[in-house]
């Protein structure tokens, strides 16, 4: 197992978390825009699926067509896939300086497949870190907002995005509970606020961190 959380000392690890429909995506976008324009390299990334092995995990745990899991099925495939994700795109993008913004991480698969799926929270966290060697984000931004609104967003919905309304409000009060035990590495913003007004918010809350980038990476 891990001995405890590790931050890189290198580059900036960035994750947006939050229910669906919260924005997660447009900000990840518009804060790399924005960190180009600065001059840094960031990376945007996403889990599950942003690898080769990735994406074979994300057919089978979002497709309809995929059906029941078992829940130790579920969280095992996200744990997988976060393995690979975190030493093969991850911690190399850290080691050359460059700024990391992925859409969920390991808050994702405590907050979904431990709240969520209500498997022993502990249990889940401790093979989700073992799987990333609990590498955590510098920052990670929650964009809370009710299930029933952010749901309303999708004309189709996902295996996970087709839950009951009470599994995703599970997964809410996971996000927000967690960021309340750790707030100088968490910032919890109203998704129902402007785009823009979220964006500056984040802006301001990572501006301090980026003495750890590379402006020359690339």
């Amino acid at each position: 197992m891990t001995s405890g959380p590790v931050y890189a000392p290198h580059g900036v690890f960035v994750c947006f978390e939050g229910g669906e429909g919260s924005g997660k995506s447009t900000q990840s976008a518009l804060l790399r825009d924005w960190l180009s324009d600065q001059g840094y390299a960031p990376r945007l990334t996403f889990e599950p699926g942003d690898t080769p092995v990735g994406r074979e995990v994300r057919r089978i745990v979002l497709s309809p067509e995929t059906g029941v899991l078992a829940d130790r099925t579920e969280a095992l495939l996200y744990a997988a896939d976060k393995a690979e994700h975190v030493e093969t795109l991850v911690l190399p993008a850290l080691a050359r300086g460059e700024v990391v913004i992925t859409d969920r991480y390991v808050d994702s698969t405590l907050a979904y497949q431990g709240a969520g799926r209500s498997l022993d929270v502990a249990e889940v966290e401790a093979v989700a870190r073992w799987a990333t060697g609990d590498l955590r984000p510098h920052l990670t931004v929650v964009l809370d907002l009710e299930p029933e609104a952010g749901l309303g967003r999708f004309a189709e919905r996902d295996r996970i995005e087709g839950e009951s309304l009470d599994f995703h409000q599970r997964v809410r009060e996971a996000f927000v509970a967690m960021a309340k035990d750790d707030p100088d590495h968490y910032l919890v913003l109203d998704a129902r606020a402007s785009v823009d007004e979220i964006a500056a918010r984040v802006r301001d809350a990572l501006e301090p961190l980026l003495g750890q980038a590379d402006r020359a990476a690339r």
